[in-house]
């Protein structure tokens, strides 16, 4: 799962069939509506359609194999090390699951009879109380989001501090991440990108934290949900307008559109099918090119001045002087110095 506000279930890959093959970009062949995790010989056995009891899961996505399509790439990731790391789910006492609803098809699938409990976002302070007791009565624990990795822009991260804290150990088993698999098909110019995740709700908080990672010479990645997609896409191209955008759509399923586009183009291109607003996205932005090398100087000739100026003025006095010093526009240096100053006062 890209995160905890995730908004799209099955209805929603269904929905985009009308317009999925209007997108210009790659769209993922239907032969591939869904690739199944094969660790060893003996697991893909036990993964066998005629011994695992049907779901709905199964039903909805399955096809008799996995091909691949002539003329595709495949960016594909392998173990870390274990590759029988899925079998920890057979072997510990409990699964603290973001939705148990979600997580039982797939623990159907591969014949696990663990117990699952909920651990989401409106839950994770009380549920973590409890299965830190059950970690010092000697059990053992294991996270899973709906899909992709716990704690990345989903619930968890407080349930491990909690077990760090309390001195249990704690073990990642590595797996699918929605970041590492965009920025692995991305083509990114950076060598270097910044995981901005879900950016804020609100208008003005969004536009500072913008301002503030827009001087960075890094690719940035994003989380955005659907309903927010637009206005996400119009203050991506004010601020770091001129840049190129990948944007990643539904990863993995049938209905995954990937492509990219000059980040000034976007709005008009998401405007041009509602479709492309569906599902879950993740948002590239990459570094800025050679040619605007003299510009992210400026920026950040202008973040120094900033810094040292909100020290001793208030943010909107900043902002113009330093406006006046470096030509920079002063209503992104206005966010930027109220951005600074509250971190000042924090610190």
């Amino acid at each position: 799962m890209i995160g905890a506000g995730r908004l799209v279930g099955a209805s929603g890959a269904q929905d985009n069939a009308a317009a999925a093959t209007k997108a210009a970009a790659t769209t993922r062949p239907n032969n591939l509506a869904t690739r199944g995790a094969v660790f060893d010989a003996s697991m893909e056995t036990r993964m066998s359609e005629e011994v695992l009891p049907p779901d709905a899961t199964d039903a909805r996505e399955s096809t008799s194999g996995s091909r691949a399509a002539p003329g595709s790439l495949y960016v594909v990731a392998t173990p870390l090390g274990n590759a029988r790391d899925l079998d920890i789910l057979r072997t510990v006492d409990v699964i603290a699951a973001e939705d148990t609803r979600m997580t039982l098809p797939l623990l159907r699938r591969y014949g696990i009879g663990t117990k699952a409990v909920s651990l989401h976002a409106h839950n994770e302070t009380r549920r973590a109380a409890s299965l830190i007791a059950a970690l010092a009565d000697k059990k053992s624990v294991a996270i899973v989001s709906d899909a992709g990795t716990p704690a990345i822009s989903d619930p968890g991260a407080r349930l491990v501090r909690a077990a760090h804290d309390a001195g249990h150990t704690v073990v990642p088993i590595p797996g699918p991440s929605a970041v590492a698999a965009a920025v692995s098909a991305a083509g990114l110019d950076a060598e270097r990108f910044v995981f901005v995740g879900f950016l804020p709700p609100k208008a003005k908080t969004r536009r500072e934290l913008l301002a503030s990672v827009a001087p960075l010479p890094f690719a940035l990645v994003i989380y955005e949900a659907p309903h927010r997609v637009r206005d996400t896409i119009t203050e991506l191209a004010n601020v770091l307008g001129g840049r190129t955008l990948f944007v990643a759509r539904e990863l993995t399923k049938v209905f995954e559109t990937l492509t990219r586009m000059p980040l000034d183009d976007a709005p008009a291109w998401f405007d041009a099918d509602s479709n492309r607003t569906r599902g879950e996205l993740v948002l590239i932005v990459d570094a800025p090119a050679l040619a605007e090398e003299s510009s992210l100087a400026l920026a950040q000739e202008a973040e120094r001045w900033l810094t040292e100026l909100v020290r001793e003025l208030p943010p909107a006095r900043a902002a113009r002087v330093v406006a006046n010093i470096t030509g920079v526009a002063r209503d992104d240096l206005y966010a930027r110095a109220i951005a600074l100053k509250r971190q000042q006062q924090a610190d």
